[in-house]
């Protein structure tokens, strides 16, 4: 009947999805100047890993988007801090099934931080065994720990081996029949990893044929509903400043040839992008210089998407991968965006207005094909993406 009850809840919720959306003009406000982390204790994550990196960031509950991260500074070991992102969170999570229907957007229409609807999860020390559980409204729903990460670096000429660490920060969405992890990883490196496991248990959903789904009964008469998990996530970024921030695109061409060039494209107006082989962007600070004289930048490096489509008239928000935005208050969700000042989803976002003050908008999809392994309990997906420093630093600050 639990099951049964959760699943009803959700179509409670996607039912509000109908409700039509209406777009309006964009404001344009200018926000107040970047700052440190000037949260409260309880919403502060201040760590310094076994290296001697320390990651500082605030933490919150935001109800669509469940666990939002702002005020994002990295310290390497022995060196000084550096701002990385004014925000963070999930921007959209969509479910399509490949039958066509139904098509879920868990983010917009149900909401992965809702207490009382039950969406965001009590968590425990089981959850979080070796870390520290935080509160939002006296429940703890947030777990951040350090973790081992295997050879952050191996010298056969120094004959030096190091195995580094990550800041884990977590918190977990119950969605129906699926449980999120919602999980980012800081790295001593300064990498930053933002994923999302799905586990939890296979969708009730179940088809007589395998045009669209996978046997996972007795022989070949049930079958389970093939779908996708195309995730969306928000950054603002703010890399010493927001009012300095320019983003390039790189491409090295010359794929069945000796011989590879390096295009370099400064991004001046908002922009739809898509993945390509060796292709980044990177986002950087011209006026903020690491000790070599080369300026800071983080990059974007996304290269493990099943990159969804889906249909032009109702979900062109899925038709690119990367979208490069300038901030506005209001641009807050990848689709479903109710604000009554903004568009309705991130493709009307990039209207060609002047890029500054970057915010990406990142899509990794996942087409999910169950197995007779997925059957209770699922085991846990993983999608993702690595935000990676470029000469941050002019040489590594590991020990």
């Amino acid at each position: 009947m639990f099951r049964l009850f959760r699943h009803a809840r959700v179509l409670m919720a996607v039912a509000a999805l109908l409700m039509p959306v209406m777009p309006g003009p964009a404001s344009a406000a200018p926000r107040p100047p970047a700052a440190g982390p000037s949260c409260d204790k309880a919403h502060r994550i201040d760590k310094t890993l076994k290296s001697g990196a320390r990651w500082q960031m605030c933490w919150d509950i935001d109800r669509s988007t469940g666990m939002v991260l702002s005020d994002v500074t990295y310290t390497p070991n022995r060196g000084t801090p550096t701002r990385v992102l004014k925000s963070a969170s999930l921007a959209e999570v969509h479910v399509p099934y490949d039958s066509g229907q139904p098509r879920f957007y868990d983010v917009s229409a149900i909401g992965f931080g809702d207490l009382e609807l039950g969406t965001l999860t009590k968590l425990s020390k089981d959850d979080c065994p070796t870390g520290t559980l935080s509160a939002f409204r006296n429940v703890p729903v947030m777990c951040s720990q350090e973790q081992p990460r295997p050879f952050a670096y191996k010298s056969a000429v120094e004959k030096s081996v190091l195995h580094g660490s990550d800041l884990v920060v977590f918190s977990v969405s119950e969605i129906g029949w699926y449980d999120y992890i919602t999980e980012w990883r800081f790295s001593d490196d300064g990498t930053i990893t933002p994923r999302s496991g799905a586990t939890g248990s296979l969708s009730p959903f179940q088809f007589s044929d395998a045009s669209s789904g996978w046997p996972t009964g007795v022989g070949s008469k049930r079958f389970s509903e093939n779908h996708s998990h195309n995730i969306f996530w928000r950054l603002d970024f703010d890399v010493e400043g927001q009012s300095k921030n320019i983003v390039e695109q790189y491409d090295y061409r010359g794929s069945g040839t000796a011989k590879r060039t390096t295009k370099r494209t400064v991004l001046t107006q908002e922009t739809a992008a898509d993945l390509a082989p060796t292709r980044f962007w990177r986002v950087v600070n011209p006026t903020a210089l690491n000790g070599d004289g080369h300026p800071k930048s983080w990059e974007i490096d996304v290269h493990d998407s099943d990159q969804y489509r889906g249909p032009a008239e109702t979900e062109k928000f899925t038709h690119h991968d990367v979208y490069l935005t300038t901030y506005r208050g209001c641009e807050r969700l990848a689709y479903g965006n109710s604000a009554p000042d903004c568009a309705p989803s991130v493709d009307a976002y990039t209207n060609g207005e002047k890029l500054t003050d970057p915010v990406a908008w990142v899509s990794v999809d996942y087409h999910h094909v169950p197995r007779d392994e997925d059957q209770d309990p699922m085991p846990t997906h993983w999608q993702g993406f690595r935000i990676v420093p470029r000469d941050v630093t002019a040489t590594s600050q590991l020990p």
